[in-house]
């Protein structure tokens, strides 16, 4: 199955469901944009993860919908083994 995204027309029915916000913010200015991390953030996380993603420069949130997971505190776990990746270099997890 796919990861979904959802348009700003389906926002709404979003923020009614229960969901978690994971933050990752630019420690090093030599590191990708948000733009660019966002795009390998949602493909090192799980495929079956619905998210709603906010880009800035160097900030990026997901709104993680918990019902396509296995709750709170397992989606600050996975992210915590993403962050580690390569790929999410210069950047990490706010909070």
């Amino acid at each position: 199955m796919p990861m979904t995204s959802v348009t700003r027309a389906e926002s709404s029915t979003v923020r009614s469901c229960a969901y978690t916000d994971i933050v990752v913010e630019r420690r090093e200015q030599c590191a990708p944009g948000g733009e660019t991390t966002v795009i390998r953030l949602l493909g090192l996380l799980p495929p079956y993860w619905s998210c709603l993603p906010e880009v800035e420069r160097d900030r990026v949130v997901l709104h993680v919908m918990l019902g396509s997971t296995e709750g709170s505190d397992a989606v600050r776990a996975e992210v915590e083994e993403v962050m580690a990746d390569p790929a999410m270099r210069g950047w990490s997890a706010a909070g």
